[in-house]
């Protein structure tokens, strides 16, 4: 490394923000990057650890994390901008989405402040787009197959520039009117700006990847046709069954999946009609079941909708401050975060049940709910007796993770294995039980991260090529080994 020694000398400094009361104000993302010469500053904190964790064991992708931390130090931003994009088709995504499983596994992070790693992409790729070094790479030559790519969210994106760039003639479904995925109508503008979508799809148009927005396969196109009319079906349709409560009550309205309530925001801040009743949480009090990212996002669109009240419920204990020791270096730690929405305002409530909710003439008043203990290493938890308690709530949001891909249309008329989870099953090379179908992302996986989905978009390019070519020169995460 240029600077040996600045991991000693050197603070990890994270990107300012806006002030709360600015951001909740508006849906716009709200980070304030650093200089360039406090950039290089945290670059250089990057230390020669013999062992990179961060890419070897922390990064499905395989990003090459110390070497352009490295370049970042010396200046030499495009060629960092070149190396990110080697292992990363979308680094603006996981610079802006990802809970940085590599500064877990950063060696500095075992008794100091991890590398800004994240923020170190961010900066990366932005730089790239400004300086426009970011062009579209169409194929050299033609192979003559043609690959559908049915579900346009980060696998699916990935997955459709790598096998176009192999030079396959690739076509990108996706059954919303316009394309992105959960990228597009599930995450908050205000963590990622819909602009930042769509210039990467414009380069990916320019590389020749035939988009067909507002197409339902298994609704407006058979599949049937798919297998026909293309050499080889990619599945990348997420893991949209979202979790349920089926609690009494659960029939008011004002009851409601979280994902519906945030689309329905990006749609408003697109410009698009919504269909059916409008939810919304402006002059009401609202609770929200269910503490991960999906919570914290209906959080800070509740709080920025003009809500009069948030709580956000999590069944679990609250998690430690620091590292608990059941989750040692370098693997992704137990301990509690807070988002940037938690910091905007909101109640957090921990080891809560939801019971019942209430209503008055079939619109949703508030609640019933209980506190539970959980023995160390039990699986299930008990009611704490004399905990119950009643809360006014307006609008519920269960946002309690989601359980697999929809069955219905697509993977029913396709006849696709399901494993046990009622993910769509695949073998080491990501082929489904359909000769020429493969599969990735959420609908293989289940739910997961962003990055997850990039790398494994990213490796089922790599085996349909080889399917179609009979080898491949494209890249293939090892996502066996972490």
């Amino acid at each position: 490394m240029g600077k040996p020694d600045a991991f000693i000398e050197t603070k990890r400094k994270n990107f300012d923000k806006q002030g709360i009361n600015q951001r909740l104000g508006h849906f716009c993302e709200f980070y304030l990057p650093l200089a360039e010469d406090e950039l290089r500053q945290q670059a250089s904190r990057c230390m020669d650890c013999g062992v990179p964790f961060c890419h070897s064991f922390g990064c499905p992708l395989g990003n090459l994390i110390p070497e352009w931390n490295d370049l970042i130090f010396r200046g030499h931003w495009k060629e960092a901008c070149e190396l990110l994009h080697s292992t990363n088709n979308f680094p603006e995504f996981t610079g802006r989405l990802c809970p940085a499983l590599c500064e877990a596994a950063c060696t500095l992070g075992l008794n100091s402040q991890a590398v800004t790693v994240r923020q170190n992409e961010y900066s990366i790729v932005e730089r790239g787009w400004s300086e426009g070094w970011i062009k579209p790479q169409p194929p050299r030559r033609e192979s003559g197959k043609s690959v559908a790519v049915v579900g346009s969210g980060p696998a699916g994106m990935a997955a459709a520039q790598q096998l176009r760039r192999a030079g396959h003639a690739v076509a990108l479904f996706e059954k919303a009117p316009r394309l992105g995925g959960i990228l597009r109508f599930g995450i908050p503008d205000y963590k990622l700006d819909k602009c930042i979508i769509d210039r990467r799809l414009e380069q990916m148009k320019a590389e020749g990847v035939i988009f067909e927005a507002g197409v339902n396969v298994g609704v407006d196109v058979s599949p049937a046709y798919l297998m026909k009319r293309y050499d080889a079906v990619c599945i990348c349709i997420g893991a949209s069954v979202p979790r349920d409560l089926p609690v009494p009550g659960r029939e008011l309205a004002g009851v409601h999946f979280a994902m519906d309530y945030l689309v329905q925001q990006n749609y408003r801040n697109a410009g698009l009609a919504i269909d059916g009743p409008e939810i919304t949480a402006r002059d009401k009090h609202v609770v929200i079941i269910g503490g991960g990212d999906t919570g914290a996002d209906c959080l800070g669109t509740a709080l920025r909708q003009g809500a009069l009240s948030v709580h956000q419920f999590e069944i679990m204990p609250r998690p430690p401050a620091c590292r608990d020791a059941s989750t040692p270096w370098p693997q992704w730690p137990l301990m509690l975060r807070n988002s940037t929405s938690h910091e905007e305002g909101g109640e957090r409530r921990w080891c809560v049940e939801t019971s019942e909710f209430l209503g008055r003439e079939g619109v949703l008043t508030g609640l019933r709910g209980h506190e539970v203990a959980w023995a160390p290493g039990a699986r299930s938890c008990q009611l704490v007796e004399g905990s119950q308690f009643e809360m006014e709530a307006d609008l519920v949001l269960l946002a309690m993770g989601f359980v697999h891909p929809r069955k219905m249309g697509l993977l029913d008329q396709m006849g696709l294995k399901l494993d046990a989870r009622g993910n769509v099953q695949t073998d080491a090379a990501m082929a489904t039980s359909t000769p020429g179908v493969f599969a990735a992302g959420d609908a293989n996986t289940g739910q997961s991260l962003v990055v997850w989905a990039l790398s494994a978009g990213r490796r089922m390019a790599h085996f349909v090529d080889a399917y179609l070519m009979g080898s491949s020169n494209l890249p293939c995460p090892d996502l066996m080994s972490r």
